[in-house]
């Protein structure tokens, strides 16, 4: 690995967003460090992903704060950005939302693990590297964050509700040793994660009357960990094609 060459660890990898991003950055130059729950997936193009691979379930928090030394091993000593983008928006048995009063306490906690509390135990173990490298994190939210969707669960947006609230102190926390911390809010996006019936949401709610895709999300994520984008700072920026509008 060149000393110079930036180095992104992003959690959610696998599929959507994650596997966009991962493309866009290291098409970009970076190294990227992926984590991902599923072992590594040998249909993954990029350079050196396996050795920069790292499997980990994040639902289990006595696991990634175990994991850490690990993940600080592999990033050889650098890291430019963090991404928390890995998420999990369960559904009925029948595929319908769940609301706040049908889920119980355990499955709550399961959410938030994964959704909110592994990316403040990222964030706070890798603090040091990205101090070093007055890097950036970016928190995945969505716009379930602040409105009532027909699909979201309420844990899944709570939990991201919660997110976009912890973009804002972590911003303030470490803005002054030169690291910035936004949120990406995105919209209606193309990927597995969404319910059948999403087409009738876009063409009745999204001005521009068709979903995102995740290479969009991805640019827009590499221009926040980039120099352009340095006095960006406790923003949560959002990616909806005007749907919050």
């Amino acid at each position: 690995m060149s000393q110079s060459q930036p180095v992104l660890l992003l959690t959610g990898a696998s599929r959507g967003i994650g596997h966009a991003t991962v493309k866009t950055f290291s098409d970009n130059g970076w190294r990227v460090l992926t984590i991902s729950r599923q072992p590594f997936d040998p249909r993954c193009p990029w350079k050196d992903a396996e050795r920069n691979h790292i499997q980990l379930d994040l639902t289990n928090i006595e696991e990634v704060e175990a994991a850490m030394p690990r993940i600080r091993d592999t990033a050889e000593g650098r890291l430019d950005a963090l991404i928390n983008n890995a998420a999990i928006s369960p559904k009925s048995a029948s595929g319908g939302k769940i609301g706040s009063l049908q889920m119980a306490y355990r499955d709550w906690l399961h959410i938030f693990n994964v959704n909110f509390f592994s990316a403040i135990l990222l964030s706070q173990g890798l603090a040091e590297l990205l101090t070093e490298s007055r890097g950036s994190i970016v928190n995945i939210t969505s716009i379930v964050g602040s409105r009532v969707h027909p699909f979201a669960s309420a844990a899944y947006a709570t939990s991201k509700a919660a997110l976009a609230a912890l973009t804002r102190e972590m911003a303030s926390d470490l803005g002054d040793r030169g690291v910035r911390v936004n949120a990406v809010s995105p919209g209606e996006i193309e990927t597995a994660i969404l319910s059948p019936g999403t087409a009738e949401i876009v063409e009745r709610t999204v001005p521009m009357r068709r979903m995102g895709q995740p290479r969009e999300v991805a640019e827009l994520l590499y221009f926040l960990c980039s120099d352009k984008a340095s006095y960006i700072n406790g923003s949560e920026l959002h990616i909806d094609g005007g749907q919050r509008v």
